[in-house]
């Protein structure tokens, strides 16, 4: 069953949010948020000043590389609700933006919680009788009925906000030292000291503000304009007060005093009380960005159908905006249970590593577009994709450094995503980069492949004229067994010119791919049409394949018909002169053309030509799935009654040289015509390998009493070995460094 992608129209952007209102305010007080004011001074105390400059650095310039990947993206799409779920789904394919939509969502809804957390316990510092989880419950409450009420009101809310932050900055650069101390370089003392990568860790998501911007994507008038020049700013204001803060703190108390005292700040400040502000407003206006964002990812998720059916209802807008109030509700659940349950130092690395995941993935995206050069990849914000790769490869690092447990638990979270999605065979009408992935890779195969024949790697590569597949199924039932999903199989069928319209042929092709796919058969399909079915035949096999890869093995179903002998036999000379093998399969008697598939005989003369490739043929169909209960049998008749004992040794020596288990039937002719011995003895058998004739000026004759003389036979393959490639050397690895 396939799920098809929801395609909506979106409502009309005019009058929407701006650069300033929609995407640099609430992204730089989010950045300028609640770790700034209750850890930072934690930060500073423990990994000292050089170390708290090298983690802003280091933090922002991921989440810079990650900016220019966002730039790039949002210059070359119009980028509607959901932010980066929806750049990373219109860019790596619906199964990868889910796989991360969903990871980013419960980010976003955390990070409600985590700024509700840190006002609780600010206020409950000042107001020691609160309880900090309700004040917690009841603030996160207050803040989504803030968003419910309008996105524009929430946004016109956070510039007062901005006007108090901007005032408790000032209050603290005028501000003065509680002690007199050096600058403490590296922090606290080794035993009361956090370890870098864990202070990293709680620091991170301070300079994750820019999704608050991205995530209002719906609500922009001009995302491709306003999300790069807004995160672009924002990141840089950001990182000038960011660098500046750890100098102040660093020479106003020690390491143990800013460690031991969240509200640090309060008590250096000019006026105190603006810090209460600050923090007051910085954790609320950051509620709410998260508490505008996540619900908007939510929506976005179920509107593409990536959610259950169950969860479709938190498609469904409210108003000319689309406001999402159900996911804004559902979002305030999640972030209440988080408020109840959580704590600051908790829940922070936490949406560490989804954050690093969701950055990491759109540097994938953006860096995948821009190195395969795809023409429809054209941004106006060009990026190398040297940057955006470096990206990438900075947030697994970082991930790794941090946690490898928890980093690993993240990547199987998503994976378990991106596999259930994949499992629901999900369609999306915007395509994705995987079609300009596989062509590189293939591309670069084969402008590597060698079109030398290799004993070593060669494997069948067939090309089965099946003419109609549901009548002729056997034929590619046979070449998936000796495939084993590794070589190239290919169905194909020659129309009569004439017959079929351009259309028809186009139909019939997806038709057959499907019928292919109801069975679990990966191949391609090839329809030409020709005025000569036989002449259309050869000249599809001379000019079908690319490179390297071209169809090594033809197999075909035998042709009784007298009146076209001639053209048949002619046929199979001509692939013979193309250096294509030829397997001709004649269908026995049974229904079921391989019988029980218990048994596989192979008349054998030797591992030169035909009996090489029998061999390995005889192989490949014994060790597949449907033929795992077959016995192997090596069939051989000998005139000599004395010599049938030296004979079977010599045979299971090779068979052992050749790692194949089967059973060395030496059969004693005692008078007996070797045709009267073969039908005697494979009447039994499911499957017979016979090995013919190189095509002569009597190959027609030959074949008419060929014919004749295995009739009655279960179903047989009659093999033509036609490629200059040693089969016994495939059977038999050699080492010709040694041997020279």
């Amino acid at each position: 069953m396939i799920n098809n992608a929801k395609q909506y129209v979106l409502p009309s952007r005019e009058g929407g949010l701006g650069t300033f209102g929609g995407v640099f305010t609430p992204s730089i007080l989010t950045i300028l948020g609640v770790i700034m004011y209750l850890r930072f001074g934690w930060v500073v105390g423990n990994v000292g000043l050089i170390g708290t400059l090298i983690i802003v650095t280091l933090s922002t310039s991921i989440t810079f590389l990650t900016s220019l990947s966002i730039a790039s993206i949002a210059t070359d799409q119009r980028v509607r609700i959901g932010g980066a779920y929806y750049m990373i789904s219109r860019s790596l394919g619906i199964e990868s933006g889910g796989a991360i939509g969903i990871p980013l969502y419960f980010a976003q809804a955390l990070s409600v919680a985590l700024y509700t957390v840190g006002f609780a316990e600010s206020v409950v510092r000042v107001f020691p009788g609160l309880a900090e989880k309700w004040v917690g419950v009841i603030t996160t409450v207050l803040v989504a009925g803030l968003a419910l009420a309008s996105a524009k009101a929430a946004i016109r809310a956070q510039y007062v906000i901005m006007i108090g932050i901007a005032l408790s900055l000032i209050s603290l650069i005028f501000g003065s030292p509680l002690e007199n101390s050096n600058i403490e370089m590296w922090g606290a003392s080794q035993a009361n000291s956090e370890g870098f990568w864990t202070v990293f860790a709680v620091f991170f998501p301070a300079v994750t503000g820019i999704m608050a911007g991205v995530n209002m994507s719906g609500d922009l008038e001009n995302p491709n304009k306003s999300i790069p020049t807004g995160t672009f700013a924002a990141i840089g204001v950001g990182y000038v007060i960011y660098m500046g803060l750890p100098v102040i703190l660093a020479s106003r108390a020690d390491a143990l005093t800013l460690i031991n005292d969240p509200l640090i700040m309060r008590k250096m400040a000019f006026w105190g009380d603006a810090i209460l502000i600050g923090v007051w407003g910085a954790t609320l206006s950051s509620a709410v960005g998260s508490i505008l964002g996540a619900p908007r990812v939510l929506q976005a998720l179920a509107k593409d159908g990536i959610l259950p059916d169950m969860f479709s209802f938190l498609a469904k807008g409210s108003g000319k905006d689309d406001t999402p109030r159900i996911g804004t509700m559902f979002t305030l659940g999640v972030a209440l249970i988080a408020v109840w349950f959580g704590d600051l130092n908790l829940i922070a690395p936490v949406l560490t590593m989804f954050f690093l995941t969701t950055y990491g993935v759109l540097n994938i995206a953006a860096g995948t577009e821009k190195f395969l050069g795809s023409p429809s990849f054209r941004p106006k914000f060009k990026v190398h994709w040297f940057f955006s790769l470096l990206g990438a490869v900075g947030c697994i690092a970082v991930m790794f450094l941090i946690n490898t447990g928890a980093t690993i638990t993240a990547m199987i979270f998503v994976a378990i995503i991106f596999a259930w999605l994949k499992r629901r065979e999900m369609e999306s009408a915007w395509g994705d980069i995987g079609r300009g992935i596989w062509m590189a890779v293939t591309r670069a195969g084969l402008m590597r492949l060698s079109e030398d024949l290799e004993p070593k790697s060669w494997r069948p590569n067939p090309l089965v004229l099946a003419g109609s597949p549901t009548k002729r199924w056997h034929l590619i039932e046979f070449a998936n067994n000796l495939t084993h999903d590794r070589g190239i199989l290919s169905v194909a069928s020659v129309l009569s010119e004439g017959n079929i319209t351009t259309e028809q042929m186009y139909s019939m092709k997806a038709n057959i791919k499907e019928f292919l796919s109801r069975r679990g058969i990966q191949g391609l399909v090839k329809l030409i049409s020709s005025k000569d079915r036989y002449q259309g035949v050869t000249d599809l096999v001379q000019s079908y394949g690319l490179g390297a890869l071209e169809p090594n093995t033809i197999i075909i179903g035998d042709s009784d018909e007298v009146k076209y002998r001639h053209e048949f036999c002619s046929m199979i000379k001509r692939f013979y002169e193309l250096q294509r093998n030829v397997l001709i399969v004649k269908k026995g008697s049974d229904f079921d053309a391989f019988g029980r598939r218990k048994r596989i005989d192979v008349w054998w003369g030797g591992l030169k030509g035909n009996g090489g490739l029998m061999m390995i043929l005889a192989y490949l169909i014994s060790s597949s799935l449907d033929w795992r209960e077959a016995h192997l049998h090596i069939k051989m008749v000998i005139d000599d009654e004395d010599a049938i004992a030296s004979t079977r040794h010599n045979i299971e020596q090779v068979l052992e040289e050749i790692r194949i288990d089967a059973k060395a039937d030496i059969i004693y002719s005692d008078g007996r015509s070797f045709d009267e011995i073969l039908l005697s003895s494979s009447a039994e058998s499911d499957l017979v390998f016979l090995g013919i004739k190189v095509p002569d000026g009597n190959f027609e004759e030959y074949y008419s009493d060929l014919q004749k003389r295995i009739a009655g036979l279960p179903t047989t393959v009659l093999a033509l070995a036609a490629q200059e490639v040693s089969f016994g050397e495939v059977l038999i690895q050699k080492d010709t460094m040694q041997d020279n």
